[in-house]
């Protein structure tokens, strides 16, 4: 596999190739510009630097473009599996992964409507399109992700852990309860799946919700007696003031920084130890 370095301003890009052609421009190095900024880490931001890149690999008959970030490090890192939004494999969900990358994981995000031609360009025609989406097929998608990451020279197999973002926030919740591999999970502003699937989780899990997104907290009341029953590990925390999909609009960013940060200590308690 070959690479070539390309300087841009603030950025690094590196071309990436696989097989027998050039996968991608990637690897953001550098301060990441301010629109659609995630939160930053809960250490400080001039960590080693990150490799990121484009990867594909099949999924049945189909192929899965995802986006890879891992920290130069010598050993190897947890993995987390980045879920995005309804609106595909945007900006924000790429440099969220390369934020898990800065904070010490492995972090891959499939995109999920890559048997659709990829995220669209309009965020409707990217809604429309995951509104068609097969349940089983998302599923199978994301465990070929999993497989992936696995082989991931970077990543430590035996230390496995989701995240999702709105609609992904449902689906992290939904696949916890399909792949008995996982050692956490995390949701941020998603809905819960049914009590009887919650039966089916065997990772711990983390969910992040926002005070001002009642149709999702109106969830929550059904989703904590289920766990009550099963006797599963899930802990959730409501932030004030603060509406749904904060995390990436961060209309208040103390709110999301400290969001992030549990989210980070979370993942470290649950797959480092």
């Amino acid at each position: 596999m070959g690479t070539r370095a390309v300087d841009g301003g603030a950025r690094r890009w590196k071309a990436v190739q696989v097989g027998g052609g050039v996968a991608v421009l990637a690897g953001v190095l550098f301060a990441l510009p301010d629109l659609h900024r995630p939160p930053p880490p809960s250490t400080a931001l001039d960590r080693a630097d990150i490799h990121a890149e484009y990867v594909k690999f099949p999924s049945g008959r189909d192929t899965v473009t995802a986006y890879l970030a891992y920290p130069e490090r010598k050993d190897p890192a947890p993995a987390v599996v980045v879920i995005h939004e309804i609106f595909g494999l945007s900006d924000f969900i790429r440099q969220t992964t390369e934020q898990l990358a800065k904070d010490g994981f492995v972090a891959i995000a499939p995109d999920l409507l890559s048997r659709r031609g990829g995220t669209p360009a309009s965020p409707d025609d990217a809604r429309k399109l995951i509104a068609g989406l097969d349940p089983d097929t998302i599923t199978k998608d994301l465990d070929a992700t999993v497989a992936y990451v696995k082989r991931v020279k970077a990543a430590r197999p035996d230390r496995l852990g989701v995240i999702g973002f709105c609609w992904g926030g449902g689906q992290s919740f939904r696949y916890a309860t399909n792949n008995p591999s996982l050692g956490a999970f995390v949701v941020c502003y998603g809905p819960g799946p049914d009590a009887t699937s919650i039966a089916r989780i065997r990772a711990k899990g983390l969910g992040v919700y926002a005070e001002n997104d009642a149709r999702v907290n109106a969830g929550l009341a059904d989703v904590d007696a289920a766990i009550r029953t099963y006797h599963k590990s899930y802990r959730h925390t409501v932030y004030p003031g603060v509406g749904h999909g904060f995390l990436r609009a961060r209309e208040k960013p103390a709110v999301a920084d400290s969001a992030w940060r549990d989210v980070i200590r979370f993942f470290r308690e649950s797959l480092e130890n």
